[in-house]
């Protein structure tokens, strides 16, 4: 059975949290988490999580760097990984970082 590495966020640094945000791919996942947790969703399955077409090792990489940075939680649920954004954790961690990051992305996109 697989077992994710979930670090304790007081124990990540801002760095860390930026270097994550820092790639756009790994920003496009972000946003549709925080979509699916304003929602009421318990997290989405790996290809719902990531851009369209991108490969199964590239989406499991960028995956692997959000939860090291302590942004996602992920779990086996059969034989998909689902993973959602530790949203409350990380707002009680870096105050407002995760609005001010999404809300800058919406106006540059």
């Amino acid at each position: 059975m697989t077992h994710f590495a979930h670090p304790n966020l007081d124990d990540v640094p801002l760095a860390a949290v930026l270097h994550a945000l820092a790639e756009p791919a790994r920003l496009k996942m972000i946003e549709r988490l925080d979509a699916d947790h304003k929602a009421g969703g318990d997290g989405l399955s790996c290809g719902a999580g990531a851009c369209e077409g991108m490969p199964r090792a590239t989406i499991s990489n960028h995956f692997s760097v959000l939860r090291a940075a302590g942004l996602v939680e992920g779990r086996k649920q059969g034989v998909a990984v689902i993973h959602r954004l530790r949203r409350d954790e990380v707002d009680k961690r870096f105050p407002g970082l995760l609005d001010a990051v999404l809300s800058a992305d919406e106006v540059a996109a």
